[in-house]
């Protein structure tokens, strides 16, 4: 959460190796690629991965289902 102006310091950072604390991918490890400081959340490689339904498009013509993966709180990593 961000206060006021203030950035929020976070305990990992991008590329840091983590292993996933809690939740259904508890004890995963990967690599973090994107950084939300103002929400406190992450995006670990591999981990937290939820089905995206697209719609059609000239490179999809039937549209697709997207494995992506989505952030989670960064109290729920820590550093490897």
């Amino acid at each position: 959460m961000k206060l006021g102006n203030k950035p929020v310091k976070m305990h990992v950072k991008k590329n840091d190796n983590v292993q996933v604390l809690t939740g259904n991918d508890k004890g995963k490890t990967g690599k973090i690629l994107r950084v939300f400081p103002d929400r406190n959340r992450v995006i670990v490689e591999g981990v937290n991965l939820r089905k995206r339904h697209t719609r059609p498009n000239k490179n999809q013509p039937q549209g697709a289902i997207i494995e992506r993966e989505m952030p989670i709180h960064a109290s729920n990593v820590k550093k490897v």
